[in-house]
């Protein structure tokens, strides 16, 4: 039996690879029935996992989109650290992996990095092996890549640039509803495709002041992703319940500020005039006839 609140969705980290407190790197949580799961693993998505009270271990499957390091530079920490015996821990089943080709690799040279830590603790605290154990499964198309107790996962290509390859978004499909994470992408039709039908879109944003868009690595990166008027397209288009920022690509330097989320607002309206949310860390969102905006107590 289904309850009100059992599909929820809540943005751990809505940054990106700058060291800030406020935004965390990239890494979101998916919550359907009894099972929490994990897209990516940006810096400081254990530390949000604490604030919620949610133990690492609690953890289902951690779903990679690609292997840019401010979505992953947090494995590492969820699978040792969620190893531990602490109340804030206490994997004691192997840590299931689901990501496009590449997730074997990282998952292996990890092992490989972090050796004399695991034989350490066995050792020592006598942390049971099956919790430091992995299962890693990997996909190489659009698709099904997860399925178990009414939740359905759709894994599909987007395009984060030419060379940044392989990337996918997800679509999370429960009882009835569906949420979809876009992942790191350009304008996509496969988004799109995708994103119709959702109750939640979760979207990525990059933009500049004009004045800094004539500097050439400023050009670079915001090619990489999609702009406020485009992800007002794609929002346009899929009509979700609710649309939603979250990896907020805001560009500055030492001489001209950073745009606001009144910017990134404003310039999403000139093609959009639906639900509109900017994302910021712990913000919930609660799945069922409607979408409701929550702001989680949390640990401090």
């Amino acid at each position: 039996m289904t309850h009100t609140g059992d599909f929820r969705v809540t943005l751990l980290g809505t940054g990106t690879p700058i060291p800030r407190p406020d935004r965390f790197g990239p890494s979101t949580l998916v919550e359907a029935g009894e099972q929490k799961l994990l897209v990516d693993a940006g810096r400081g998505s254990t530390i949000r996992l604490y604030q919620l009270g949610i133990p690492m271990g609690r953890i289902d499957v951690l779903f990679l989109t690609h292997y840019h390091s401010d979505h992953t530079s947090g494995v590492p920490d969820l699978w040792l650290t969620g190893w531990l015996s602490s109340h804030y821990a206490r994997r004691t089943k192997p840590m299931r992996v689901i990501g496009p080709v590449g997730a074997k690799t990282l998952i292996a040279k990890l092992a490989e990095a972090y050796a004399a830590d695991i034989k350490i603790r066995l050792e020592d605290e006598k942390l049971p092996p099956e919790g430091i154990a992995t299962i890693v499964e990997e996909f190489d198309s659009d698709g099904v890549v997860y399925e178990a107790d009414g939740v359905k996962v759709i894994a599909f290509e987007v395009d984060h640039g030419d060379v940044i390859k392989p990337c996918y978004g997800y679509r999370f499909e429960y009882n009835g509803h569906a949420a979809v994470l876009s992942s790191d992408t350009r304008y996509n039709q496969n988004v799109i495709k995708y994103g119709r039908g959702a109750d939640l879109l979760v979207h990525e944003v990059a933009m500049a002041r004009p004045e800094l868009m004539t500097e050439a690595h400023i050009q670079r990166i915001v090619a990489h992703h999609t702009t406020p008027r485009e992800a007002g397209m794609v929002f346009a288009q899929t009509r979700p319940k609710l649309a939603a920022y979250t990896h907020l690509v805001f560009l500055a330097s030492d001489k001209v500020p950073a745009p606001t989320t009144d910017d990134l607002v404003a310039e999403t309206r000139s093609t959009y005039d639906g639900p509109l949310q900017v994302g910021e860390d712990l913000m919930q969102f609660e799945i069922g006839e409607d979408v409701k905006i929550l702001q989680p107590g949390v640990r401090r």
